[in-house]
């Protein structure tokens, strides 16, 4: 375990050549809290609440789920390995005495623990200067449960990633996949709406996939909504890390032999 935790630290420590990158990336989470104040403040123009949620809650809600999509930084795993892949040099991933999911797993803690603090200062200040009376359970058990789903749904992200990236051994161009992977995500992590505002037969399929369970869900945990799913939640997500670990295994294992190195 402890070359994972050198790996993480090292990750940690080159976020720092990319000073410009915390910059965006903060301007990024203040630009999406920005854009719910304006929206839902005309949308909440004369209403005392929608959907059961007030102003705001609702902004509340925004600023969580922003927090948490920010943080979520795997998309690049798959570029990574796909790059690697056809460029022949994936095998300095190969070659290094570490599992290479794990290795990835490794590089995408140091990066989120990079950026926590400055996401967690970018939503602080927005909280402070929109005077936002911030909405949060006080509920141990749905809290403990929210910050379970969030930790699985980073690692799911990660494995997902990383399948999408081994694709390229089979499919060599995986820019389809990729491009279905982010539009799924915009709509069923509820970034662009709360999930709770679409039609109860569309959440009801939503369930089924991952997806709700690594934004939405936690988002309305901490803001005291669905307490009633939040063990169930851990559970399917847990259910679908395992099975993203077992398919990741057997796709290595099946098409590593067609990769055709020619250096590192």
């Amino acid at each position: 375990m402890r070359k994972y935790g050198e790996t993480a630290v090292i990750y940690f420590k080159a976020q720092l050549i990319w000073r410009a990158d915390a910059v965006f990336n903060m301007l990024f989470t203040i630009t999406k809290i920005i854009f719910a104040y304006v929206l839902w403040g005309a949308v909440f123009e004369g209403k005392e609440s929608i959907a059961g949620f007030t102003f705001h809650s609702m902004l509340s809600y925004y600023i969580i789920s922003s927090f948490l999509s920010q943080i979520e930084m795997s998309g690049g795993i798959s570029g990574e390995i796909s790059s690697r892949i056809r460029n022949g040099t994936f095998s300095k991933y190969m070659v290094i005495p570490m599992n290479i999911e794990k290795y990835f797993l490794a590089m995408e803690a140091g990066v989120v623990a990079f950026y926590l603090l400055f996401d967690f200062l970018a939503a602080g200040i927005w909280i402070f200067i929109f005077r936002i009376r911030f909405t949060f359970t006080s509920d141990v058990f749905v809290i403990t449960c929210a910050v379970l789903m969030v930790f699985l749904g980073l690692l799911f992200m990660v494995q997902l990633n990383y399948y999408l990236g081994l694709l390229t051994l089979r499919y060599e161009e995986i820019s389809t996949f990729l491009m279905i992977k982010d539009n799924l995500i915009s709509l069923i992590t509820g970034t662009i709406v709360p999930l709770t505002l679409l039609p109860d037969g569309m959440i009801a399929w939503m369930r089924l996939l991952p997806f709700y369970y690594v934004t939405y869900l936690p988002s309305m945990l901490f803001t005291g909504r669905c307490g009633e799913e939040a063990l169930r939640g851990v559970l399917i997500l847990a259910g679908w890390c395992i099975f993203m670990e077992l398919l990741n295994r057997r796709t290595y294992q099946k098409y590593r032999l067609k990769y055709d190195g020619v250096g590192i």
